[in-house]
């Protein structure tokens, strides 16, 4: 399955509390996005938290898309990408 980087830009700060609405909203964006074949494997908050950084496989872009509308979440930018390890070289 194709791998992507999905750039999310936010007025405000993105936040995800670290209480028990935090705890229901990751799984609900997940529920979301397997309903669209969607796999969120991570994420990166920028230090001003107006931006994330998602990693996900999907089968296409207009996947993300539609997921992201469904989660009410922005989308600035979706880049298909490869994986290159580190230790893959020796």
């Amino acid at each position: 399955m194709p791998r992507y980087v999905i750039e999310r830009d936010f007025p405000d700060e993105f936040r995800i509390t670290l209480d028990d609405q935090g705890v229901r909203i990751c799984p609900s964006y997940a529920e979301v996005n397997r309903n669209e074949s969607v796999v969120w494997l991570h994420s990166y908050v920028s230090q001003d938290k107006k931006k994330t950084f998602c990693i996900c496989e999907a089968p296409s872009p207009e996947a993300i898309r539609r997921a992201a509308t469904r989660n009410k979440l922005p989308v600035t930018r979706i880049t298909e990408v490869l994986m290159l390890d580190p230790f893959f070289y020796r």
